[in-house]
C-alpha cells in the first residue's frame, strides 16, 4: 500500500524534460525548476562548504597533536612555552569541531524538511512513462511537436472546459469522463493560454485558469512519485486534497501565486515582443528610398530645420541651409532625400512633415 503521507512535502514538479517543446520558452515551469535548482545548488555549496572546513579541522587537529607528542619526546628549550601554546591552538580547534557537530545536525535537519521533487526523488528510469509504438506507429512516426499541436486542436475545447471548472468535484468528475486530459500537453496548453489571458488583460479569468493548471501539475507529479499512470491517480488526489491539512493548502496557494507572477512577467515580454514587432513593421512601411526612418532623421536635424519642415517653407529652409556650413548643410539635406522628407525633382515639394510620416 503506497504511504500517501510522504506526498505531503513533494513539491509541484516542473521537469523541464517533461515540458512539451511547443510551450514557450522559457516556460514557465521551467522557471520554477530553475529556482529549485538554484535553491538545492546552493544547499549542496553550503553542504561542501561544510565539509570542507570539517575535514581541514580534524586535519590540523590531528597535526597539532602530533607535534605535542614529538614536542614531548624531543624536550630542548622552552618546551612548556611551545606545548602551551599547541594547546592553546588545539582547545581553539576542539570548540570549532563542536560548533561543526551542532551546524551538522542543523544541515541534516534542513535536508529532512526539504520538500521532495522530482530532482531529488525520482531516479533518471522514471522521470517519463516510455509507452512502445505500434507498428503502425513507427510507420508514421511524428515529432513531439506535431504530436503536442495535434493533441492540442484536437482537444482545445476540452481543456479550455476544464480549466473554467469551479471546483474539485466538477473538475474530478470531468476529468474522468476525459482521463486522456490528465496530461502533460494539457498542462502545457493551460499555461500558455494563462499568459494570453493575462495579455487581454483578463486577469481574473488567468487567476482561476492558473489554479487549475495548478492542481494539474500536482495530479502529474503524484502519478510520478508513484509511478502510476496519471489517468490511474487524479481520483485520488481529489479525495486526498479534500481533507489536506492546512499546511498543504498553504503549499498549493504559495505554487498558485508564484505561477500568477511568472505569467504575468511572461506576458509582459510577449507584449513587449508585439509592441516591438508593430513598431519595426511601421518603421520599415516608412522608410525613404535610400532606406532611412523620416521619423529618426527629423528627429536629428538642427531646430532651425525641424522649423521649416514642420512649416514647409522651401524658401525659408533655403535661408536656412545658405547660413549653415556646406559640408553639414549637404549632409543633412543627404539624409532628408534617402528618408524621403525631401524630393529632389519636387521643386516646390517639401515631403511629409513628423507627424506626416507616422
Amino acid at each position: 500500500m503506497v504511504d500517501y503521507s510522504k506526498w505531503d512535502h513533494i513539491e509541484v514538479s516542473d521537469d523541464e524534460d517533461d515540458t512539451h517543446p511547443n510551450v514557450d520558452t522559457p516556460s514557465l515551469f521551467r522557471w520554477r525548476h530553475q529556482a529549485r535548482v538554484e535553491r538545492m545548488t546552493e544547499q549542496q555549496n553550503e553542504r561542501e562548504s561544510f565539509e570542507e572546513g570539517v575535514s581541514k579541522t580534524k586535519g590540523r587537529l590531528a597535526e597539532l597533536k602530533r607535534m605535542m607528542e614529538k614536542t614531548e619526546e624531543e624536550g630542548g628549550e622552552n618546551v612548556q612555552e611551545r606545548l602551551d601554546k599547541l594547546k592553546l591552538e588545539i582547545g581553539e580547534l576542539e570548540k570549532q569541531e563542536k560548533h561543526f557537530k551542532e551546524k551538522e545536525a542543523e544541515l541534516k535537519k534542513k535536508e529532512r524538511l526539504t520538500p521532495w521533487n522530482v530532482d531529488t526523488l525520482s531516479s533518471a528510469g522514471f522521470e517519463k512513462t516510455i509507452i512502445n509504438p505500434t507498428d503502425d506507429e513507427k510507420k508514421s512516426k511524428k515529432s513531439d511537436d506535431d504530436i503536442g499541436k495535434d493533441f492540442w486542436d484536437e482537444h482545445e475545447k476540452e481543456i479550455k472546459h476544464y480549466g473554467m471548472l469551479r471546483d474539485y468535484d466538477s473538475s474530478s468528475e470531468f476529468l474522468r469522463k476525459n482521463p486522456h486530459l490528465v496530461c502533460e500537453a494539457a498542462a502545457n496548453y493551460l499555461t500558455i493560454w494563462c499568459i494570453t489571458l493575462e495579455c487581454q488583460e483578463k486577469h481574473d479569468l488567468m487567476s482561476h485558469v492558473a489554479r487549475q493548471t495548478i492542481v494539474m501539475q500536482y495530479i502529474l507529479e503524484l502519478a510520478r512519485q508513484i509511478r502510476k499512470d496519471p489517468r490511474d491517480t487524479f481520483l485520488t488526489f481529489f479525495k486526498r486534497i479534500k481533507v489536506a491539512d492546512e499546511q498543504y493548502v498553504e503549499a498549493m496557494d504559495d505554487e498558485h501565486r508564484a505561477l500568477i507572477g511568472r505569467v504575468k512577467e511572461r506576458a509582459k515580454i510577449r507584449m513587449k515582443a508585439i509592441e516591438d514587432e508593430i513598431e519595426e513593421e511601421e518603421r520599415k512601411k516608412r522608410l525613404g528610398p535610400g532606406g532611412l526612418d523620416p521619423v529618426e532623421v527629423f528627429d536629428s536635424l538642427p531646430q532651425s530645420m525641424k522649423d521649416c519642415f514642420e512649416k514647409k517653407d522651401i524658401p525659408m529652409l533655403q535661408k536656412v541651409l545658405k547660413e549653415m556650413d556646406p559640408t553639414e548643410a549637404r549632409f543633412h539635406m543627404k539624409r532628408c532625400i534617402d528618408s524621403g522628407m525631401w524630393v529632389p525633382d519636387g521643386k516646390t515639394e517639401l515631403a511629409g512633415t513628423q507627424e506626416d510620416k507616422k
